[in-house]
C-alpha cells in the first residue's frame, strides 16, 4: 500500500492545484496534469502566430482528422462514426433535436437522474415534436434490480416509447446506471437509446460498444483531463441517417457524420491537445485510474456511513457507482439547505463541494474527487461529516 500511495502521490503531483482548500468538486471539470497543460499553451501559441492559415491548410482535414482519429481508437469505434463538439451536451442536443424516427405522439422517456439540460431538451421535444414526454423517477440508493424495474414497468405502461435517453454517471448522485441492459430492454421493445456518457469516459473503464447504444455524446474536459471545450458525438454508422444533417452547414457530404454538427469557429488548441490528455491517461491505464477513483470516493463513503443524521445516495457494490457520491443530511432535502451544507462545508472545514437539485427525493451534495486528490483529503471531508451529522 505504500508503494501503491507513493504512485498515486507522484501522479497527483502533476496537477497544480490552488493553495488553502480541499477541491472535492472536479464533476464540472477536469484540471488538465502538467504535460497537458504545456501542450496546451503550445498550441495557443501556434493557433495565434500561424492564424489563419494554418487553420485553412493544415487544422482542417489534417491535424483534426489526427485527434478524431486518436480518440476513435481509444473508444473504441470508427473515426467516421465521431464528430467532434465543444462538449457533451452540444452533442447530445443535436441527437435528441434531430432524431428523425420521432413521430408526433410518440413517447420519449428520461428519468429524474438525468442531466439538466438534457432533461430540458427531452421535454422540448413535446413543442417542438409533438411528442409526449415521460419523466420517471428512480428509487434512492437503488440496486441494478430496482432500476431495472423501474425501467421495465415504464415501458409497460407507455407501450408508444420510441426515444429513451439514458445517463451512464448520473451528475446528481453519481449513480452508475446499467446502460447495456436498458438499451437491450428497450431495443426489443423497438425503443432508440441516446446515452449521456459525459461524466463516464475516463471515470469508468469502457469502450462505446458497451453501452449497446447507438447514439451517444461525451466529454473529454471531464474525467479525460483535456482543455475546456472538448467533446464528440457518437453515431453507429448503421444509424447514420436516423440522425437529420444541421441546416446550417455546407462543409460535408451527407453521408459525413460532421454533416450533424456546426460548432463555427472554435478553439482548435484545445482540440489538438487531446492527444496529450490521451497519453497521460493511457500511462496511467483505464482500469487502474478508475480503480484509484473509487479507492478515493471509498476512502470517505467507509468512514461516514451508518452515521444516523447522513444518507448516502449510492450504495457500495461495485456496480453502482465510480468515484463519484452525493450525500444530504437526513430530514434536509431542499435546495437551500443543502447549498447551505457546501457552503458551511467550504467556509468551516476548507473543502469545496457543490449541491445539486432535480432529484425526486430532493437536493443533495456532490463529492467528486479526482487524480489530484489524496487519501487525507478525504479523511478531511470524512472527519467534518461527522461534526456535522453528529
Amino acid at each position: 500500500m505504500i508503494n501503491e500511495e507513493s504512485y498515486w502521490d507522484g501522479i497527483a503531483a502533476q496537477y497544480d492545484v490552488a493553495p488553502g482548500y480541499v477541491n472535492l468538486e472536479h464533476g464540472y471539470f477536469g484540471a488538465m496534469a502538467r504535460p497537458v497543460m504545456e501542450e496546451y499553451k503550445r498550441q495557443i501559441e501556434l493557433l495565434n502566430t500561424s492564424n489563419t492559415r494554418f487553420l485553412r491548410e493544415d487544422y482542417d482535414p489534417k491535424s483534426s482528422e489526427t485527434v478524431r482519429a486518436r480518440i476513435a481508437a481509444a473508444v473504441g469505434c470508427d473515426a467516421e462514426e465521431i464528430a467532434l463538439t465543444r462538449g457533451a451536451t452540444e452533442a447530445l442536443r443535436h441527437l435528441i433535436f434531430s432524431y428523425r424516427p420521432l413521430q408526433a405522439g410518440d413517447t420519449v422517456m428520461l428519468s429524474d437522474v438525468d442531466y439538466d439540460s438534457m432533461t430540458r431538451a427531452m421535454h422540448a421535444l413535446r413543442e417542438l415534436r409533438g411528442a409526449e414526454v415521460v419523466q420517471i423517477s428512480l428509487p434512492e440508493a437503488p440496486t441494478t434490480q430496482a432500476i431495472l424495474d423501474a425501467y421495465a414497468q415504464a415501458f409497460d405502461a407507455h407501450p408508444r416509447t420510441r426515444l429513451l435517453l439514458l445517463t451512464h454517471v448520473s451528475h446528481k448522485t453519481g449513480q452508475l446506471m446499467p446502460v447495456a441492459e436498458l438499451a437491450e430492454m428497450a431495443r426489443a421493445r423497438g425503443i432508440d437509446t441516446i446515452c449521456d456518457a459525459a461524466q463516464s469516459w475516463g471515470q469508468i473503464d469502457f469502450k462505446v460498444g458497451d453501452l449497446q447504444s447507438d447514439f451517444a455524446g461525451f466529454n473529454l474536459h471531464k474525467w479525460m483531463g483535456a482543455p475546456l471545450g472538448v467533446g464528440f458525438m457518437y453515431i453507429r454508422k448503421e444509424r447514420l441517417d436516423d440522425i437529420a444533417i444541421d441546416p446550417s452547414g455546407d462543409r460535408y457530404a451527407p453521408h459525413d457524420i460532421r454533416a450533424r454538427t456546426n460548432t463555427g469557429t472554435t478553439n482548435t488548441a484545445n482540440v489538438l491537445s487531446v492527444p496529450a490528455a490521451l497519453d497521460f491517461h493511457d500511462a496511467i491505464g483505464g482500469a487502474r485510474k478508475a480503480a484509484r477513483l473509487r479507492r478515493l470516493r471509498d476512502r470517505w463513503v467507509e468512514q461516514v456511513r451508518g452515521l444516523p443524521g447522513l444518507q448516502l445516495l449510492v450504495r457500495d457494490e461495485a456496480e453502482a457507482c465510480g468515484g463519484i457520491t452525493s450525500f444530504r443530511l437526513a430530514g434536509q432535502a431542499s435546495w437551500e439547505e443543502n447549498q447551505a451544507l457546501a457552503r458551511r462545508l467550504l467556509d468551516d472545514f476548507g473543502i469545496f463541494t457543490v449541491a445539486r437539485k432535480g432529484l425526486a427525493s430532493g437536493a443533495c451534495v456532490r463529492v467528486t474527487p479526482a487524480l489530484s486528490n489524496r487519501l487525507a483529503d478525504l479523511d478531511q471531508l470524512a472527519s467534518a461529516l461527522k461534526v456535522i451529522a453528529g
